[in-house]
């Protein structure tokens, strides 16, 4: 992977309906430390005063060949493939300001994995059944076809604004679910909790939540 991941928020017209925010007409995005980037199964580390971490189990594009100013159509010959991620979010240290970076890109919020993927065996991308447990309970559940941007449409908007290099991730977005938007009461991840997600033919991902 290089330098840096990209992730969409707001991407699933289903997640935006349960947060109560209106549908977005272009992608939003914002940017992961490459320190936020781990293994599948590496144990997620609580930042020392954290109250609200979360989860969103989301496809992560690999990109496989330098793309600037991509149209949409060829997008996706730009791609090398698909994988999980999990976009770990400490949601008191994102709302603090209008700059997520700092709610998303702590150190092992970014488990990448198990597998790429790869296009040809990956023939609609918006098709995919993605799915999130905490300790043995369904909490996410939800398919690539209730995205409001494609695949395409990712790669080529975020293209426009800065060049994509082999091996960067996108990160495009998550189903409802999350933490966050539980009623009547959020549910925050703690210590001991036991995360587990995949995706449909992209294999699965485990983390233990521990203590800094």
């Amino acid at each position: 992977m290089s330098e840096c991941g990209y992730a969409s928020a707001k991407a699933f017209s289903d997640h935006a309906a349960e947060a109560g925010l209106a549908i977005p007409s272009e992608p939003i995005i914002f940017l992961k430390a490459n320190t936020a980037i781990c293994g599948p199964n590496e144990k997620t580390l609580k930042p020392k005063h954290s109250t609200k971490l979360d989860y969103e189990v989301e496809l992560g594009v690999v990109i496989g060949q330098q793309a600037k100013n991509v149209s949409k159509a060829n997008a996706l010959k730009h791609v090398a493939g698909y994988c999980v991620v999990n976009d770990i979010s400490e949601r008191a240290f994102q709302m603090q300001s209008s700059q997520w970076d700092k709610g998303k890109g702590c150190d092992t919020f970014g488990p990448i994995g198990p597998w790429l993927v790869t296009t040809d065996e990956i023939p609609n991308p918006k098709n995919l059944n993605l799915r999130l447990d905490v300790n043995g309970k369904r909490m996410q559940t939800g398919n690539t076809k209730s995205m409001i941007f494609g695949v395409e449409e990712i790669v080529s908007y975020v293209s426009h604004y800065m060049t994509l290099l082999p091996g960067d991730v996108i990160a495009t977005g998550t189903p409802p679910g999350v933490g966050m938007g539980i009623k009547p009461e959020p549910f925050w991840l703690s210590v001991g909790d036991k995360v587990s997600l995949g995706i449909e033919g992209l294999g699965s991902q485990t983390q233990v939540i521990v203590g800094e």
